[in-house]
Order: C-alpha cells, then sequence, then structure tokens
C-alpha cells in the first residue's frame, strides 16, 4: 500500500512543538511511521523530513548519500563544536510488510491503549522519534559537550549504510567519545552482540534423466550434505562452546535460511543455491567458521563431483556481515548508559546492530532503546507509550549530564 509523502512537512512540524514530554515522542513517531522506508526502497522523504524539523529549531544536517543517490545517512551535531560527543544513533529503514496480516495500515501510527501500532514503532522509529522530540530541550540547553544524531540507511540488509557515516565522523574534527545505539532493548543497557556472516552457496552439477542419476552429479544432495555439515558445526557449537551465558543465546549459531534447486523429480537437478549464517559470540573467529565449510566443500564434496564431472562446482559468494560488539561492562560509557537508563544490570543479545561497527571505528558504544525485539519485524508491530516515555527521561538525563 502506498504511504503518505509528507510533500509539505511544515504544518505537521508545527503541531509537534506544541507538545511537549511523550505526547511530543508520539507525534514524532507518527511522522516518522508514514514514511514507507523499507530497505528495497528510497529513505528520502523521511530524511527531508527530518532536516526540515532540525531546521526549525536552527540545526543544520548533512546528508551522506548513497551512489544512486536514492537513499542516504543523515548526521547533526547539536552544541559545541569540540571533542568528546555522544552519538545518538538509529536506522530509518524497515523491513517489508508483504505477505504479513496486520489488523491496521502499517504505515499509519495506531493506537491502541497503552500501545502504538505501526510498522517500525519498535525497530526502531521509536527511538529516533524519542531523540527529534528532545531537539528543543538540546538547542536551548548550555551544552558543554555536544550531542549528534545519526540516521542511516541499510541496516535491515547487512547495517551497509552507516559504514559511509562512520567513515566521515572518524575522517573529521570533532571528534565524538561514545555513541549509544538506540535499537529495541526494553531500555536494557546491552554491552555486547553476536557477529554475523551470511553466505549464499551455488552448487552447479550435471543434469540427466533422472533414470540415469548414476551418470550425472545431483545439486541439491551435494547442496544438503553440506547443509547438514553446517548444522553439525552448529551442534558441535552448542555442545562444546564457547559459552557466554549473559547472552541470550549462550553459544554461536548456525543457521540455513534458504534453499532453491532442481525443476522437477524426473531430471536430475544441475543447479542448487542456499544461504546461510554464523552469529557468533564475539570471541570467537566466525571467518574460520566460514573456511571450515569451504574446506570441507573443496576436499570432500567437490571431488565426488569431479569424478562424475570435472565441470561441476561448489561456489561462495558473501552476502552480509558485521562485526561484533563488546564493550567492557565497567567501562565509563556503560556505566553512563546505566545511569541515564536507571539500571544496575546489563545484558548481551543474539541479534547484531550497527553498534559493532562504531566499535570497530575506536568509538565506545552501548545498545539501549525503546521497545522489544519480540515485536520487531512481525505483523502488529508495537512499541509501549511506557517505553517511549522511559526514553524521554533517559535523553532528559543526558541533556543533564552534557550541560554539566
Amino acid at each position: 500500500m502506498n504511504a503518505p509523502t509528507h510533500p509539505d512537512p511544515t504544518p505537521n512540524i508545527d503541531s509537534i512543538t506544541r507538545k511537549s514530554g511523550v505526547e511530543r515522542t508520539i507525534a514524532c513517531l507518527d511522522a516518522l511511521v508514514g514514511f514507507d522506508t523499507t530497505s528495497r526502497d528510497s529513505n528520502l522523504a523521511l530524511i527531508e523530513w527530518v532536516e526540515t524539523y532540525l531546521a526549525a529549531f536552527g540545526v543544520s544536517s548533512q546528508r551522506i548519500n548513497d551512489d544512486s543517490g536514492l537513499k542516504a545517512n543523515l548526521w547533526a551535531s547539536i552544541g559545541p563544536a569540540i571533542d568528546g560527543g555522544i552519538i545518538l544513533s538509529g536506522h530509518t529503514d524497515v523491513v517489508p510488510v508483504d505477505g504479513q496480516d496486520w489488523d491496521s495500515d502499517p504505515f499509519v501510527l495506531t493506537p491502541q491503549d497503552t500501545k502504538l501500532f505501526g510498522r517500525g514503532t519498535s525497530d526502531m522509529k521509536g527511538f529516533l522519534a524519542a531523540v527529534l522530540a528532545k531537539v528543543p530541550e538540546l538547542t536551548k540547553a548550555e551544552l558543554k559537550r555536544p550531542v549528534h544524531i545519526a540516521m542511516s540507511y541499510d541496516e535491515e540488509v547487512g547495517c551497509l549504510g552507516v559504514r559511509s557515516l562512520i567513515s566521515k565522523v572518524v575522517g573529521e574534527k570533532p571528534l565524538p567519545s561514545a555513541c549509544i545505539v538506540g535499537e529495541p532493548t526494553g531500555m536494557e543497557v546491552v554491552v555486547a552482540h553476536k557477529t554475523k556472516r551470511s553466505l549464499r552457496v551455488t552448487v552447479n552439477g550435471k543434469a540427466a534423466h533422472s533414470s540415469l542419476a548414476p551418470q550425472a552429479v545431483n545439486s541439491v544432495e551435494y547442496a544438503a550434505r553440506l547443509v547438514v555439515f553446517i548444522r553439525e558445526i552448529g551442534e558441535r557449537l552448542k555442545r562444546e562452546g564457547p559459552l557466554d551465558p549473559d547472552f541470550d543465546v549462550a553459544h554461536t549459531t548456525a543457521h540455513t535460511g534458504i534453499i532453491n534447486g532442481g525443476t522437477q523429480l524426473n531430471i536430475v537437478p544441475e543447479l542448487c543455491s542456499f544461504d546461510f549464517e554464523f552469529r557468533a559470540l564475539p570471541a570467537v573467529d566466525v571467518d574460520a567458521l566460514v573456511d571450515e565449510v569451504k574446506a570441507y566443500a573443496a576436499r570432500v564434496l567437490e571431488p565426488e563431483m569431479h569424478a562424475v564431472a570435472p565441470e561441476t562446482s561448489i561456489a561462495f559468494e558473501a552476502i552480509s556481515g558485521f562485526p561484533g560488539l563488546e564493550t567492557p561492562p565497567d567501562s565509563d560509557l556503560i556505566a553512563l548508559v546505566k545511569s541515564l537508563a536507571g539500571k544496575n544490570r546489563h545484558t548481551k543479545v543474539a541479534y547484531g546492530t550497527e553498534a559493532g561497527l562504531f566499535s570497530q571505528a575506536e568509538i565506545p558504544t552501548a545498545i539501549c532503546g525503546p521497545g522489544h525485539i519480540a515485536q520487531a519485524h512481525k505483523p502488529n508491530e508495537f512499541v509501549e507509550i511506557a517505553q517511549l516515555a522511559a526514553c524521554d527521561a533517559f535523553l532528559d538525563r543526558l541533556v543533564a549530564v552534557c550541560s554539566k
């Protein structure tokens, strides 16, 4: 379905500025949800709206466009132009709603009791809305250290867009000292997440009539053997570790999610492909796991295939990946984020975020944001109003800290 594009954002922004607290956050979220920023599509309408919103408070911003010119990151700074600022970071893209059975229009914010429904409410436009709602207070405060706003594209398809934004951040002055990524954690403080590698495997076999199967190379069968080998690696890692009980899934996981091959039953299939991934604890060498899979294909499977048909092959293609996050729990940043969230505890999560890329760029990073990952990517995605209120209080404390 078509979502509104907000061609004239000024009246909407005027109404937002007349609100305060969580009501302003809800109004910002209403605007953001109205943009269909599914990763396959452009996010420029949303970026333009945010630029206009920031400009209404005298905040300039900079786009970092992708090569196509159809998507962009956004970077804005509030406060003195000095080192030591804090980045508030989030992605603007959302996952598709195709094939999902929604009870309401996913691109219209729909309140029901204590919840707000819409695509991206939890992952992660709720956090972006809370940050934008705090801009009036940030511009009025006498900040002693800057607050930077970072918005990215294509996080949902491999954390692609934020890479060029990070290159800008580390390549220019002033340098920020920390980053808070507002993925949905229920406002819990997350100090670590797993590393991800996803690959596509293409098995090229040799076709024949199924009555002559021994003279052919069945690509589906060889793909299946490799899938089983990947599963055995996952079972070994579950059984033998390493384990980290602070994670919601304590071990490294292996998973095959898509497989395609064959045309009809009486033809030995020539082609089969499948996609698999590893999600590894930060201490695990995920590339070594990928190499183990490739070695099994080259050492065991391909020689068998070549004995029948030398032209057969197994090819690997990287799809996506991102580094893990492992911020020391006793670091100054985690102490700060715990104080902002009003928490004494921290946790670790199996899902990945852009936080690992910020950390890889030597920017200490934590994850904390409204909503819950259990609601993300599902029909009838929602965020609780209480979560937005908690994020609003979190950002109020951040304004106070940065004003000291």
